[in-house]
Parts: structure tokens; C-alpha cells; sequence
């Protein structure tokens, strides 16, 4: 039996198609996991924001580590129990969830770097780990929110570069990240980039069921 040719039409059909099926998938599944990171971050921020303001002790900001710690726990947790009820996946659900992998562990190694030059070198450069979660993250946000087409993930996306590249911006011009104004900033670009995008991710999963 010989092999048919597919066509450019059939292909931009069955890519669509994918896609689709994709963002069906991805509605139903990732809107938990970015609303449980959203919160963890948003609920450790404004912890720390709090405790630095009432103490004024440096040592607080060790329970920037509270996130990795919940953060690491769940998500495999969530993961499991996302693939179990979503079934096989598409080549775009493991494209994205590779993106994501790779955000996670260059994560990982800018921690490990950032401690190895406090620890070893008593130089201090945590404000490094802010610019990382305001540009690496978000722009992994926008690219599967364009991939699955899904505005809400790419305009938080870029709500969350847009801080990141001011953050960057003053860490280049050496101005200081005062817990009283960028707190609140890395806050609300954090709640663009994950809370609002998984509610709404959610609500149309409800929609669709």
C-alpha cells in the first residue's frame, strides 16, 4: 500500500488540531499547579515584606527558601495527578512541560551559584534571583502561552518582562530594590503572571465541562 503525500493544508490542519487539543488539555491541568505557585509566591513575599519591615533583620529573606520547599513538593504531586486523569500527551504538552523543566533547573543551578558566592566568596547577589524570576519565567509563560494560544498566560507573561526588564534595569544602574516599593511590585507582577492566568484557565476549563 503506498504512502500517501500529506498536503500543506492537511498539515496546518493536524498542527491546528494539536494545538487545540493541547489547550483543552492544558485548561483543564496546569491552571492548579500555576495558581498554587502564584499563591506560595504571593503568600512568602508578602511574609517577608512584613517581617523585614517590623524587624529590619536581614536574615528573614532565608524564607525565600519556603518557596522551593512547597513549591518542590507539590508540583510532582499535582503533575501526577495531572497526567493520570489528562492520559497520553501531545508533542506540545511535553514541549511545555519541558520548557518548564528547564526554568525549573536553571532555577536550581542560579541558587546553588548565588549561595556558593555568599557562602564562599561573602559576596551577596540573591538580588540576581529576582531579575531571573521577572525575565526567565515569564518569558517561558509567554512562549506556552502562545503556543497553546492562550492570551491570559501571554499577557501576564509580559506584564511579569515588563518588571523583570526594570528590575534588570536597576540592578545594572546599582539602584538599591527597597523592600517598600519592589516589594509591592514583584507582588503584583507575580499575581499577573500566575494567579490571574490560572483562574482564568480554570474558569474556562468549568465553562467547557
Amino acid at each position: 500500500m503506498e504512502e500517501r503525500e500529506i498536503t500543506e493544508v492537511e498539515s496546518i490542519e493536524i498542527i491546528t488540531s494539536m494545538i487545540s487539543r493541547t489547550k483543552d488539555r492544558l485548561i483543564k491541568g496546569s491552571g492548579n499547579i500555576l495558581l498554587m505557585w502564584g499563591y506560595v509566591i504571593v503568600a512568602v513575599s508578602v511574609l517577608i515584606w512584613v517581617l523585614l519591615a517590623v524587624t529590619r533583620n536581614p536574615a528573614v529573606n532565608w524564607l525565600w527558601f519556603l518557596i522551593w520547599i512547597i513549591g518542590g513538593i507539590a508540583t510532582p504531586i499535582m503533575a501526577k495527578k495531572q497526567r493520570v486523569e489528562s492520559g497520553t500527551k501531545s508533542y506540545t504538552d511535553k514541549l511545555t512541560s519541558q520548557m518548564w523543566s528547564t526554568v525549573g533547573f536553571s532555577a536550581i543551578f542560579s541558587t546553588l551559584c548565588c549561595l556558593g558566592f555568599l557562602l564562599i566568596g561573602g559576596k551577596d547577589s540573591w538580588s540576581m534571583m529576582f531579575a531571573f524570576a521577572l525575565i526567565i519565567v515569564p518569558m517561558t509563560e509567554i512562549m506556552q502561552g502562545l503556543v497553546i494560544r492562550e492570551k491570559s498566560l501571554v499577557i501576564g507573561g509580559a506584564v511579569g518582562l515588563a518588571v523583570g526588564i526594570f528590575t534588570m534595569c536597576c540592578l545594572v544602574a546599582r539602584v538599591a530594590l527597597a523592600a517598600n516599593w519592589f516589594m509591592p511590585l514583584f507582588i503584583i507582577a507575580f499575581a499577573a503572571m500566575m494567579i490571574v492566568p490560572g483562574h482564568i484557565l480554570n474558569s474556562k476549563a468549568k465553562r467547557q465541562s
